[in-house]
C-alpha cells in the first residue's frame, strides 16, 4: 500500500469520526467520535469513502481534526464555504474543458499558484485569521513533501465541496424558515 493510499484511508476514518462528533451526544461525544473513527477502519466505511471520493485534501483532514478536537469556532464558516463553492464552480468547470485552459493542470507546475498564496497568506495574517493561516501553512508543507502530485489535491476535493454545499444549503434553509415564522 502506498503512503497516499494509507493517508486516504486514515483521513477518511478521521473525517467519519468528525461527522460523528457533530451528533448531540453531550459528554459521550468524544467517545462516539473515537468509536466511529475505529469502526470506519474496521467495517469498511473508510475504504468505501476512499473509493467514492478519492483521497481527501489535507484541508479537509485539518478541518476534521479541528472538529474532533472540539475547536470552536471553526475556521470553516459559511462565508468560507461560499468561497469554496464559488471557486469549485470555476475550478471544476475549467477542469472539464469549459474555458481557455485547465486549472487542474496548473497544479502539476504550481509556481504561479504558490505565488498567489503570498497575498492570500498576507490577507489572512492581516485579518488575524490565524487558524486559516495555519491550515494554509500545513497544506503548503504537505505539498512540499512530494506525496501529492498536484497542488490542488492538497487544497480542495469533492468531499470538501460537498461539505461547503451542505453548510450553505443549511444556512439558506434556516434563513428561509426564519422568514416563514414571522
Amino acid at each position: 500500500m502506498s503512503f497516499l493510499a494509507a493517508y486516504g484511508l486514515l483521513a477518511h476514518a478521521l473525517i467519519f469520526g468528525a461527522i460523528a462528533a457533530l451528533l448531540p451526544l453531550g459528554i459521550l461525544r468524544p467517545k462516539a467520535a473515537l468509536a466511529a473513527t475505529t469502526l470506519a477502519l474496521l467495517v469498511g466505511i473508510a475504504p468505501g469513502l476512499h473509493g467514492i471520493f478519492g483521497t481527501p485534501s489535507v484541508t479537509l483532514l485539518q478541518l476534521a481534526l479541528l472538529q474532533l478536537a472540539n475547536k470552536t469556532p471553526s475556521p470553516f464558516t459559511v462565508r468560507a464555504a461560499i468561497g469554496v463553492l464559488a471557486f469549485a464552480v470555476i475550478f471544476y468547470a475549467m477542469s472539464w474543458g469549459v474555458g481557455p485552459f485547465d486549472l487542474y493542470a496548473l497544479g502539476f507546475q504550481p509556481r504561479a499558484i504558490l505565488m498567489a498564496m503570498l497575498p492570500l497568506a498576507a490577507a489572512l495574517h492581516w485579518r488575524k485569521m490565524h487558524a486559516a493561516l495555519l491550515i494554509l501553512a500545513v497544506d503548503l508543507a504537505a505539498y512540499a513533501t512530494g506525496v501529492f502530485p498536484n497542488f490542488w489535491d492538497v487544497l480542495i476535493d469533492p468531499l470538501l465541496v460537498l461539505l461547503a454545499f451542505c453548510m450553505v444549503a443549511r444556512q439558506a434553509y434556516l434563513r428561509f424558515s426564519a422568514r416563514g415564522n414571522r
